[in-house]
Parts: structure tokens; C-alpha cells; sequence
């Protein structure tokens, strides 16, 4: 069905042709002729003739996803490295079949991602996603996806970290722990969406700040707790909705002297006490629930968390982006993306992909694929090549292979149009990977955050081939080898309380019972900000904070 809306913009109102289908999910969409031209634009042209890439067939919700499902975000295990036998941290869990490299090994020379592909090259009879699934088993799987960063072991789909543990999605940090989505930013924990700001704790959507605790969606302030919604503020306590203020609790205004006994004094209250203040606060932040779009020196855009962008409409988490459609965390120069997810660092022309960064551009129907790569279509786990067609794996400079097999430019340009002739026969061509092929269990993967579902429904769930839809994984990490084991509930309230010895410990979760240690680094920070031990589990503690934000669905 196809109707004729008008958008106004800049006082002058235009037409705009939609097209609205509807999803297998029985949700109605809308194509707009904006849509129509972003594929026009990016699809691929070979020997002179485009090879149209059509309307997208799902809603932008299950085509959000699908995509999710092949990102395991904050699933860590220990395994061995199927090279060296070394003992490794690695996204993908022991049980799982196939082989798993280091990064160092990974990297290295010492194997050639094109030996895996099949001898017998494309097999025009069968459909490609179970031919990519064939390869996707067999090629050696990067444990985790950590680039030059040093003494940060545990951060995942990171880089140009320093000293940080258990952080995710973040890049150009310091001292930092706990977090999700950091960029260029120091001393930060249990934090989410910081930007260039440092010794923020308990923090969500923060840019250009310093020293704030239990602060939400802030710019340029300082020297802060529980303030949210605020700009070019300092020295406030438990405020919203503040600009250019100093010296403010609960939104009145103090003397200095009366700000600092307050702080003073808040320092010594008890552990009811300070949950008391974060009930009211929180219930103060959560009257204006759902909050309004946050969008900030931009122009054009449209959804949530959008500062410095232009032309992003239907967006949530932006940051210096331009013409971006239907997509989450495009940052730092990310243009020209629809349908992706995390497409940042110079990343450009970008179609359902999801992990694309680092200097790439031209990617369709491509997951976890990085630095300096580009004109891909269907790759996983690829960087520093160019032109590649269904490959896994390659690392190293490449161009011109298909499933993993090395072919002329000439022989590419001819192989290519007709893989896409029989992917469109085979409805494959528009699509992103199904989940059923996914390397990681739905449960395992970030999608689970934003879709859960129940194991039941996950492997009960089927396609009409009769295949599952999604996987799921049983597997659980092993008890931590610690002294003891105590409940939160149990720690002392005052951190100068807590012994030395609680490094060797594991603490028992209030919530889940799932058992958490604490690290040197993060309890010389609690000591030094006056700050109690956490009573949750990271994971819940992580799940808490987002609550506090907008949902992240399209």
C-alpha cells in the first residue's frame, strides 16, 4: 500500500511518497522514497550494470534483531587458543565446535584464512547462507575483539584502551571499569555513554564532564551527584533540569559553605539514608518518563541521544554522524549508514551491518568487520581488504575472493552478478545472516537484552524450512577459585571498612546470586571516591543503568 504523507521542514511543507508493508512479526512499516534512495545509492555496481538492492522485508524493530543476534557483547569465557593451548579470554564459550585463535594468533601469518575455502568453490545448487554457515564453522574465530589496547585483557569490541577491565563498545579510554559505550574518557565506572569526560561513576549519556556521581544525561558539568537533564552546571546535588548553575540542592540554590557541609555530611549517612536520596531523585527523573528526546547540535534528526549530527532520522545514539537511517551507535564520522549497528571511526556507506568501523566503508550484509575495510558484501570477521564476496575470517590484505577463494578482478566481476541472481531466486539477496547461523546462542548476544525471550520460545521458534530461528546456549562458566565466598548483604556499608583481603574473595550478588569479584584497580578507586562495594553483579548492575535510558529500540 502506498500512500503520499507531507513532511515539513524549514516552514515549507513537501511531499513525501511511503510505501507501508507489513512484517512476518504482522507489524506495519513504512519505505520512504528517503529509504528507497539511501539503497539506490550503496547498492553495487559490476561491468557498468547496479544490482538494485529492494525495500527492506522486515520492520526496522526485527531487523534490529536479527542483527543483534550476532553480537555477544558481555559474554566472556575462558578457553584455550587452538593454536598454542595457552589459556585465553574469548566471546565464544568452550563447548562451542569450532576452532578459536588468540588475538596474537589471530593476527599473525602463521595461517592462511584461505585454505579454508571449498575445493570445489561456489555450489550453485544449494543456497548461500548454508553454504556460509559451512565456512563460518570451519574458520579459526578472533577469541575477542580488542584492538591495540594494553593492559585491558577483559574489554570487548574495543580499542586504544589503557589500564580499563570489563568494558565494552568503547575506544580511547583510561582506568576505566564496568562500562558500556566509553569514548575518550578516563577514570570512569559503571558508567554508560560517556564521552570525553572523566572520574564519572554510576553515569549514563554524559559528554564533556568531570567528576560526577549518579548523573544522567549532562553536558559540560562538574563536581555533581544524582544531577540529571543539566548543562554547564557544578556543585549540585540531587537537581534537573539545570543550566549555567553552581551551588544547587534540589534545585534551590546554597552558599558554598552550605553545599560543601551538605556533601560533607551526605559522605557519612547511612547506607538508608543515601538510598533514600536515590529513591527520591530517581523517582523525581522517572516522573518524566518517558523523557524527551535528547538531541543536541543537530540538525535534521530525529529519535534519541543525538549531538552533533545531521540527517539521522530514526536514530538513537549519535555522535558527529551524518545521513544515518533505522540505526544505533553511529559515532565519530559515520556517514551514510542505514540499518546498522555501531558504525563509527570514519565508517561510510553502510547497509545492514552490524560492528563496522574503523575506516570502512561500502559494507553490505556484513558483521564484526573493521579497519580499512571495504567494498564487502556478506563478510564476518574481515579487515584490511577489499572486494570480497562471502568471506570469513581474512585479516590480512585481500581482494577478489568468494567463500574464501582467491579469483581474478575479471573472474569476481563475473562470479559476483551471478551469485546475486541466484540469491535472489533463492530469497537471500536483500537479507541480512539469518540468526540460526549465528556462531553465539540468542541468550549469549545483546539481542537478548533488547528482545529477551524465553529458552522455550528460542528453540521452539521455527522457520518455514522447519529450521530454529535462533540458538541457545546452556553452557555456564565455572565457579570462581576464590578463599571464600560472602553475601553482599554481608559487606561492611563504609568502605574503610573493607579488609584488603576481599581481593581474594567473591561476592555473592544481592539479586542473582551469581558470584562477582572486585579488582585492585577498582578498589583503590572506591577508596579514593569514599564509595561503597557494589551489592550487584556487574551484569546487573549494567542492566539497572539502562533502564535509566530510552529504550534502544527502533
Amino acid at each position: 500500500m502506498e500512500k503520499i504523507i507531507k513532511v515539513n521542514s524549514g516552514g515549507r511543507e513537501y511531499p513525501l511518497r511511503e510505501e507501508i508493508r507489513k512484517c512476518s512479526c504482522w507489524t506495519e512499516f513504512n519505505i520512504t522514497d528517503k529509504d528507497l534512495e539511501f539503497l539506490d545509492m550503496v547498492s553495487p555496481v559490476y561491468k557498468g550494470i547496479k544490482y538494485t538492492i529492494p525495500a527492506p522485508t522486515l520492520c526496522p524493530k526485527c531487523r534490529h534483531q536479527r542483527r543483534l543476534a550476532w553480537r555477544n557483547e558481555r559474554k566472556l569465557y575462558k578457553r584455550t587458543c587452538d593454536t598454542t593451548w595457552k589459556n585465553i579470554i574469548s566471546v565464544f564459550s568452550p563447548d562451542k565446535p569450532y576452532p578459536v585463535y588468540s588475538s596474537d594468533e589471530w593476527w599473525s601469518d602463521r595461517w592462511n584464512p584461505l585454505d579454508y575455502g571449498p575445493a570445489d568453490g561456489i555450489d550453485f545448487s544449494r543456497p548461500f547462507f548454508e553454504q556460509m554457515n559451512e565456512l563460518i564453522n570451519i574458520v579459526p574465530k578472533l577469541a575477542i575483539v580488542n584492538f591495540n589496547s594494553e593492559n585491558s585483557d577483559y574489554t570487548n569490541i574495543s580499542a586504544d584502551n589503557k589500564d580499563c577491565y570489563l568494558i565494552v563498545e568503547s575506544s580511547n579510554n583510561e582506568n576505566s571499569f564496568y562500562s558500556y559505550w566509553l569514548q575518550l574518557s578516563k577514570d570512569t565506572i559503571d558508567s554508560a555513554y560517556v564521552n570525553n569526560s572523566a572520574l564519572c561513576y554510576e553515569c549514563t549519556s554524559i559528554d564533556n564532564s568531570y567528576n560526577l556521581k549518579y548523573c544522567h544525561r549532562c553536558m559540560d558539568c562538574k563536581d555533581s551527584y544524582f544531577l540529571n537533564d543539566s548543562e554547564w552546571c557544578s556543585y549540585c546535588f540531587a537537581c534537573q533540569d539545570l543550566q549555567w548553575k553552581k551551588f544547587h540542592i534540589f534545585n534551590k540554590e546554597v552558599t558554598e559553605a552550605e553545599y560543601i557541609a551538605f556533601v560533607d555530611k551526605f559522605q557519612n549517612w547511612t547506607k538508608e539514608q543515601k538510598e533514600d536520596i536515590a529513591i527520591k531523585t530517581a523517582f523525581f527523573f522517572e516522573s518524566k518518563w518517558p523523557r524527551e528526546p535528547r538531541i543536541k547540535m543537530s540538525e535534521n534528526c530525529s529519535w534519541d541521544y543525538i549531538i552533533g549530527s545531521k540527517d539521522c532520522i530514526d536514530v538513537i545514539d549519535a555522535n558527529d554522524a551524518e545521513n544515518c537511517r533505522h540505526s544505533t551507535d553511529v559515532w565519530r564520522n559515520a556517514r551514510d549508514v542505514m540499518d546498522g549497528n555501531t558504525c563509527g571511526r570514519n565508517a561510510a556507506k553502510c547497509y545492514e551491518v552490524t560492528n563496522c568501523a574503523v575506516d570502512v566503508q561500502n559494507m553490505l550484509f556484513c558483521a564484526m568487520n573493521w579497519i580499512n575495510q571495504t567494498d564487502s558484501t556478506y563478510c564476518f570477521y574481515c579487515a584490511n581488504s577489499s572486494n570480497l564476496f562471502w568471506c570469513v575470517g581474512l585479516h590480512s590484505p585481500h581482494s577478489y575472493c568468494i567463500l574464501n577463494k582467491q579469483y581474478t578482478k575479471e573472474e569476481y566481476e563475473d562470479l559476483v552478478p551471478k551469485i546475486i541472481e541466484h540469491m535472489k531466486k533463492t530469497w537471500e539477496w536483500w537479507e541480512f545472516f539469518p540468526a540460526s547461523i549465528s556462531p553465539f546462542g540468542y541468550n549469549e548476544t545483546v539481542a537478548m537484552e533488547y528482545y529477551p525471550i524465553e529458552r522455550r520460545d528460542a528453540i521452539n521458534r521455527v522457520s518455514t524450512d522447519g529450521r530454529t530461528i535462533f540458538n541457545w546456549s546452556d553452557y555456564e562458566n565455572p565457579k570462581p577459585d576464590v578463599s571464600k565466598i560472602i553475601p553482599a548483604s554481608k559487606l561492611p556499608e563504609n568502605i574503610k571498612d573493607i579488609p584488603e583481603d576481599i581481593l581474594n574473595w567473591a561476592i555473592e550478588c544481592d539479586r542473582t546470586k551469581r558470584p562477582y569479584r572486585i579488582i585492585k584497580a577498582e578498589l583503590d578507586f572506591y577508596r579514593r571516591q569514599s564509595l561503597p562495594i557494589p551489592k550487584l553483579h556487574p551484569d546487573e548492575r549494567h542492566i539497572d543503568r539502562m533502564k535509566l535510558r530510552n529504550p534502544k529500540k527502533l
